[in-house]
């Protein structure tokens, strides 16, 4: 049987994408085994008028060893 963990991550980027991949390479410097990442929350953040970054809320799953 397979035990999965699911850690809660926020990340920045310059798009949506950008802030997942960003999500993504920080977990895994300290995860292994990554299964998924669920976007809980995408938020963008306003400067001049103009979005200036996107931040994501996500939930990263992976795998546990026994």
């Amino acid at each position: 049987m397979a035990l999965v963990k699911v850690i809660e991550v926020l990340a920045e980027g310059n798009s949506v994408e950008n802030a997942l991949e960003n999500a993504l390479k920080e977990a895994s410097a300290t995860v292994d085994k990554i299964q998924s990442i669920y976007v809980k929350d995408i938020q963008a953040k306003v400067e001049n008028n103009a979005i200036s970054a996107y931040r994501v809320n996500a939930k990263v799953s992976f795998l546990i060893q026994k």
